[in-house]
């Protein structure tokens, strides 16, 4: 059944299609003899088009596919309708519809990248190895074509019983640093599965020289390791893989610190060629889509899952990515596909709680989280997450109930635990008890000297209250220097100017504030108050106007029209735009604790 976008789009998009009826340049214009329904075709065509590019703005992918599809009902031979139909059943999954698809591009564009992965995933998972390879081989028309190619026919030759064929398929020449790094992590994991061990073992030692950071392959490369009975090696790459890693450990990291101090011998992290053929797009995926590439990365990641539907890395990257796109229901539809009782369980859990906070239902969120903290009190990801959901609804009491209990249970001299001090001490700023806030932004700024968070909020509220002026100026001009293109700590310094009457350089910095971050209301209000102190009226008044345009607080709405009709008195400056601005600057440290809190997929590429 068609959504609430598609109803709303329906409704006269044949109006606009007869205005540019001529935007398909196949399209002739009708004869005299034509049939007259020809118009309403290409009407249809034209509509449902306009629909589907709607639909994919809003990252409506199934609507998006409804719309081109039918479009393309009208226009089979229309390319342009095939193409975007294609991606969009492909991002969606929906594999009866993708495949065919898939099959009338390969036919008309024999190089079409995308197309022919998914025809090979789909011969392999039929058995047709060779045929697997032909489709993988016609792939590599481009750099990142030519590299998941060559491994995806590596696996297939793996699984066809070619095992010197599949290490001979990864040896691509001339590759820069991150691919090789991909190849030698394919080659360990081939390697290793066709019983190389000395191979494999070199191949690992190479990719963790080059890279000890990253979960998935420390993961390959110690369970390989331990699965041989080599406990010493494996420790030793966990501990490293640890002590590289900033914040908590992984779960999973955790975890097979336990079974390697246990003597316990893992499989290995791949254990059959699907396994291995469902990683490449997994690992391409995830880093594409982490990257900002989240519809192309969404495509692969659908991919390793068509070869691997229970794959929980990849369904936990394909989550994230659909919380990019704010598809928040079909991201908790996604987490929940992925088997119960992981060690990532936890994690999945947080997110899906953040998603539902997303979705409006706070109730839902804190019940999960509740759930979370009475199985194990001691776990500070669930008190952080919920937490941060009370900050960000103004609530801002229970905001400091639970990181008051996070940090009961944390070692309060842990440097990485500086957060936790920042936000409770935001909140306490916001309950207007300023004592208990300035104690928690000096414990943090004691543990992080160099967060520019922290110097930026201490900075300012010192500033703001017009005591320590000349240390505050100091916090943010060093805030400044650490993220010379936040718009929000350059502003604060503009406005540390302007409290302290220095107008010129208030209006250098806050020019340069409204200049990295244009779209910012408050930011244009403080320019405007800036410049109407220098003198230049007319660009106040200007400033102003965009401010009113870019959607303020309800509460500064008046004051900013009261300044653009007339000018700033003394009573008209903008003061609580100022609380406003402290709430949009912190958003960066709560998305941070959001993601350290719930990221359950580690990164095989980064």
């Amino acid at each position: 059944m068609r959504g609430p976008l598609g109803r709303v789009l329906s409704v006269g998009l044949g109006a606009i299609a007869m205005t540019i009826a001529g935007f398909f340049s196949e399209a002739p214009a009708r004869s005299q003899d034509q049939d007259p329904g020809q118009d309403e075709i290409s009407t249809s065509v034209l509509g449902n088009y306009l629909a589907g590019r709607f639909a994919r703005a809003a990252q409506d992918t199934k609507e998006a596919a409804d719309f081109y599809g039918k479009a393309l009902e009208r226009d089979p031979s229309n390319e342009v309708l095939l193409e975007q139909a294609f991606q969009m059943e492909t991002m969606s999954g929906n594999w009866p519809k993708a495949i065919p698809l898939a099959e009338q591009l390969a036919a008309t564009r024999q190089s079409h990248r995308m197309s022919q992965f998914l025809l090979g995933v789909t011969a392999y998972k039929a058995g047709d190895y060779a045929k697997a390879e032909k489709h993988f081989t016609a792939a590599s028309e481009n750099p990142i074509g030519e590299l998941t190619s060559a491994i995806a026919v590596g696996w297939t030759r793996l699984a066809a019983g070619d095992a010197d064929g599949a290490v001979k398929a990864l040896d691509l020449p001339k590759q820069p640093d991150w691919a090789q790094f991909y190849l030698r992590y394919h080659r360990a994991l081939i390697t290793d599965l066709a019983g190389r061990k000395a191979d494999a073992r070199a191949s690992y030692e190479k990719v963790f020289k080059q890279d000890s950071r990253t979960l998935r392959t420390s993961l390959a490369y110690a369970q390989s390791a331990a699965h041989y009975g080599d406990f010493k090696t494996a420790r030793q790459v966990m501990k490293e893989q640890l002590a590289k890693t900033q914040g908590d450990a992984h779960p999973l990291a955790k975890e097979m610190l336990d079974i390697i101090n246990r003597k316990e011998k893992p499989p290995l992290l791949i254990s059959n060629p699907t396994d291995g053929l469902a990683e490449v797009f997994y690992g391409l995926g995830e880093a594409l889509a982490g990257e900002g590439g989240v519809s192309l990365g969404t495509i692969y990641l659908q991919l390793a899952l068509d070869a691997k539907p229970d794959h929980a890395f990849a369904l936990a990257a394909l989550a994230n990515a659909l919380e990019a796109v704010k598809r928040y229901d079909d991201a908790i539809a996604t987490y929940d596909k992925i088997p119960q009782g992981t060690p990532l369980q936890s994690a999945i859990d947080i997110r899906k709680a953040f998603d539902l906070n997303s979705l409006d239902k706070p109730d839902e969120a804190k019940a999960i989280l509740t759930k979370l903290i009475e199985a194990d009190p001691k776990d500070v990801r669930p008190l952080e997450a919920l937490g941060n959901i009370m900050r960000a609804r103004k609530d801002y009491a229970g905001a400091v109930t639970y990181f008051t209990k996070a940090l009961a249970v944390l070692n309060k001299n842990d440097p990485r635990n500086w957060g936790y001090y920042y936000a409770r001490g935001t909140s306490y700023e916001r309950l207007k008890n300023w004592p208990a806030a300035e104690a928690d932004l000096k414990r943090a700024l004691a543990l992080a000297p160099d967060q520019p968070l922290v110097l930026n909020y201490l900075g300012y509220s010192w500033v703001d209250q017009g005591k320590n002026l000349k240390e505050g100026t100091r916090l943010i001009e060093k805030a400044v220097q650490l993220k010379p293109d936040d718009g929000y700590i350059v502003d604060s310094l503009g406005w540390a100017h302007y409290k302290q009457g220095n107008f010129k350089e208030a209006v250098r910095f806050l020019e340069r504030a409204v200049e990295i971050k244009p779209e910012d209301p408050t930011l244009n209000d403080h320019l405007g108050d800036a410049f109407w102190k220098v003198g230049r009226e007319r660009e106040a008044r200007f400033q102003w106007n965009q401010a009113l345009s870019l959607d303020p607080e309800p509460q500064d709405v008046d004051k900013i029209k009261a300044k653009i009709e007339r000018g700033l008195d003394a009573k008209g400056e903008a003061k609580n735009a100022e609380k406003t601005r402290q709430v949009q600057r912190d958003e960066a440290s709560r998305r941070r604790s959001e993601n350290k809190a719930g990221s359950p997929q580690g990164r095989a590429v980064e």
